[in-house]
């Protein structure tokens, strides 16, 4: 039987952050987007094409699955261990009928819905801008959003179970976040990598997520569709099991 009782959960955080909407998008879209712009006409103006097509437009594609991750990860990390272990929320709510599934997966779904929205505001700079060759195959970018968003969403709902303080979180991007970003296909191909370094690359959440956005955005099917998006869910899944665990043997010491 399929249970909404997760959604009063989401609904309530979607209360607090529209009424500073605003400010956390901008917060959230900042750094991809300068990215996007500083590098892809910056260093793009230095660089021949790559894989055929101009760098900013190779850029787009990594740039939105960054911002995505970025999202889903500051919303499970910062936000959520807030809500967990300074505003005490998650205990409030343990105190209704819900229990803690509903509650992490009302943070899960939260997360991701919100990455959606990093994810749309990219995608508005693409068409903007005219960084793709067919609109209809843009489209597709949305479920790649959500998929992405979900995959980091429950992985660092994860390491938000183990985090003693928002110190932690460091450690996540600097030994998780950071690699992912150099070896998943961000700014330049893997396959500019030796062979040993580019498989590493191939097994990274991040990778999937850009090996399904990039031939959208250049006007083609990604090859592999099926296998990158069961991936992507596959990590999410298991960030969200691991989540529940931990998380529940952490408040119950």
């Amino acid at each position: 039987m399929i249970s909404f009782a997760w959604f009063p959960v989401w609904r309530r955080n979607f209360l607090v952050w529209r009424k500073l909407a605003g400010p956390s998008l901008l917060g959230n879209l900042a750094d991809p987007m300068l990215y996007m712009l500083g590098l892809g006409y910056g260093l793009g103006a230095l660089l021949p094409d790559v894989d055929g097509v101009p760098y900013l437009n190779f850029l787009a594609a990594g740039t939105l699955a960054y911002s995505v991750m970025n999202s889903a990860s500051f919303e499970t990390l910062y936000s959520a261990f807030s809500r967990m272990h300074v505003q005490k929320t998650w205990d409030a709510i343990l105190n209704t009928p819900l229990d803690l599934r509903d509650v992490l997966l009302g943070e899960l779904f939260w997360a991701t819905s919100k990455s959606l929205l990093s994810g749309i505001a990219i995608l508005l700079v693409i068409w903007v801008l005219g960084l793709y060759e067919h609109f209809a195959l843009t489209l597709v970018l949305l479920p790649v959003a959500v998929l992405t968003g979900f995959c980091f969403a429950g992985l660092g709902l994860s390491i938000n179970a183990v985090s003693p303080n928002y110190d932690f979180f460091l450690y996540y991007f600097t030994l998780a976040i950071t690699p992912m970003v150099l070896l998943g296909g961000v700014f330049y191909p893997t396959t500019a990598f030796p062979a040993w370094l580019a498989a590493i690359a191939a097994w990274l959440p991040l990778t999937h997520a850009i090996e399904l956005a990039r031939p959208l955005i250049l006007g083609q099917w990604p090859q592999g569709m099926l296998l990158h998006a069961a991936a992507l869910l596959a990590y999410g899944m298991a960030g969200f099991a691991a989540a529940l665990g931990l998380t529940r043997k952490r408040l119950l010491r």
